[in-house]
């Protein structure tokens, strides 16, 4: 209760001050960037991106936070965010919400992405791991560094899924400057971020990549899920290039990071 007071006192009070993080689509305009040109004539945004905020832990409004494992004392405390999605808060149907708070109360049981399931879309993006971008004229690829997490942006052929995964079936095209990417075909058993915030199967995303620097992209992203949200909502955040002259994806192959985690209660007991 008391971290939903003050994720709703932060939205106010941003709210009054004019403030809301929707002031981001401006300020891309306000850059008149224009990206370089790969071979296609099409923006460039290849690279190694990562957000650098708070999303991960709970992508609306929220306090620093003890850690659900007392044990790693504020090494596993939660920070406290500003939120990134437009307008403060999910749109969730009641019944969504009370599942939202189940979810949070019983977090370490639930969370998928604790034993290493791929995050899922959008979640992916802003986790606290950078992802890459390839482009090519037919296809772009977005490979992330947690978990080995592949998508395909088909640009070509588009099609609807032809069967549900992880991280969805992906259909991208180019307005202007922008890369936009339409994503369905979900599970249902992705999170949003470490809070509980979800979906349902029937979710469907409109993902929207705009180069605002040679350094910066700015990415929207909208969902709509009727069977979770009573309207479409969005959030905007700035995704920052890695520029260090040795900048690479390394490997977070986590799933044996949890085998004793799954698979330990089925380890034979051997008599002293």
């Amino acid at each position: 209760m008391r971290d939903r007071l003050f994720a709703w006192t932060i939205a106010a009070v941003l709210a009054g001050a004019g403030l809301a993080l929707v002031a981001l689509p401006a300020v891309a305009q306000e850059t008149g960037y224009t990206a370089p040109r790969t071979a296609d004539g099409t923006p460039d945004l290849n690279g190694i991106w990562q957000a650098l905020n708070n999303a991960h832990w709970n992508v609306e409004p929220h306090s620093a936070d003890f850690s659900p494992v007392r044990e790693l004392g504020a090494l596993g405390a939660v920070p406290g965010g500003l939120g990134v999605v437009e307008g403060g808060a999910i749109p969730y149907t009641p019944e969504a919400l009370a599942q939202r708070d189940e979810n949070f109360a019983n977090r370490l049981e639930r969370d998928p992405a604790i034993k290493c399931y791929l995050p899922g879309t959008p979640r992916a993006t802003y986790m606290p791991y950078p992802f890459q971008i390839i482009q090519s004229r037919s296809h772009i690829m977005i490979i992330h560094e947690f978990a080995g997490a592949v998508r395909t942006i088909y640009m070509e052929d588009h099609m609807e899924s032809p069967a549900d995964t992880w991280m969805g079936w992906s259909n991208g095209r180019w307005e202007g400057e922008t890369l936009v990417v339409e994503t369905s075909g979900f599970y249902g058993d992705t999170w949003l971020d470490r809070a509980g915030n979800h979906h349902s199967t029937a979710l469907r995303v409109v993902e929207r990549f705009t180069a605002r620097s040679p350094e910066t992209l700015d990415y929207h992203v909208t969902l709509e899920d009727p069977n979770v949200y009573t309207r479409p909502w969005s959030m905007r955040m700035p995704l920052y290039r890695r520029v260090e002259p040795n900048a690479e994806l390394m490997e977070f192959r986590c799933v044996e990071f949890v085998e004793d985690l799954i698979y330990g209660h089925l380890r034979k007991q051997v008599d002293p």
